[in-house]
């Protein structure tokens, strides 16, 4: 298990937002990223909650912020060094802001995420 601090967690989840193209970041709308230290069911390393962009129609508004929530401890649990800590969160960020854009996990998985 590699252990960091929330704030180095943190730091990890924001390198992974940076090396998401600007082309895609600038269409991500109504969403915040957040960390949490545990999931709310057991295996689960990252989660999206919201409205995908493509199931966004005309009556859209008014709706809280989409949510992509990183779980620290069970991240953690599975990486053995920082490198594998740093890759991990990376997969973890992409994945749920490829459901954002409407990714569903079948896709993800057939394109290697």
């Amino acid at each position: 298990m590699m252990e960091v601090t929330r704030e180095e967690f943190e730091d990890l989840v924001a390198e992974a937002l940076d090396t998401i193209p600007p082309d895609l970041t600038d269409l991500m709308r109504n969403v915040v990223v957040l960390v949490e230290d545990l999931a709310p069911e057991p295996g689960l390393l990252g989660l999206y909650e919201g409205v995908p962009l493509t199931e966004r129609g005309d009556t859209y508004a008014g709706y809280l912020p989409d949510r992509i929530t990183l779980y620290r401890r069970p991240l953690q649990a599975i990486c053995r060094t920082r490198d594998d800590l740093v890759k991990e969160v990376r997969t973890t960020v992409v994945h749920e802001i490829a459901h954002h854009f409407g990714i569903d996990d079948e896709r993800l998985h057939e394109l290697g995420w």
